[in-house]
């Protein structure tokens, strides 16, 4: 059984979203993550003044979500379902106290989330960098 299977049994739900529906939004409270069951969700940042930025789409198995990790717990980025998507809706106080309780899975837990949050700050450095790259040349 996967570490987030283990943590599935006891403090996830899952959650339908339509495609268009805003899963999370820059700045507001962040208390849980989402695993994607299937369908798409793109991750954006705002530019203000111009149109959203793309970071990165995600798909059928990706993580959604590092912010209720980590103080001030305030999401990141925006995200959006661009197609109809079933997902796991994981507890962030639930996992929290989970990993705290049992430190092989918080050990188990942290390896898989710390991959998913450097693949995140590699997409962003990416996307910027074609920005400002695109920016800088005309």
């Amino acid at each position: 059984m996967t570490v987030l299977e283990q943590l599935a049994a006891t403090c996830a739900t899952e959650r339908r979203a339509e495609a268009g529906e805003t899963l999370c939004r820059e700045g507001e409270p962040a208390a849980e993550f989402f695993e994607i069951r299937s369908g798409v969700v793109a991750l954006e940042v705002v530019v203000p003044g111009h149109d959203a930025l793309l970071i990165e789409t995600l798909h059928d198995g990706d993580l959604l979500g590092w912010s209720w990790l980590y103080e001030p717990h305030r999401w990141q980025f925006d995200a959006r379902a661009t197609a109809a998507c079933d997902l796991l809706v994981f507890d962030g106080a639930c996992v929290r106290a989970a990993c705290n309780a049992d430190p092989a899975l918080g050990y188990a837990f942290m390896q898989r989330f710390a991959a998913v949050m450097v693949e995140r700050l590699q997409a962003t450095r990416l996307q910027l960098l074609d920005v400002y790259g695109n920016v800088a040349t005309g």
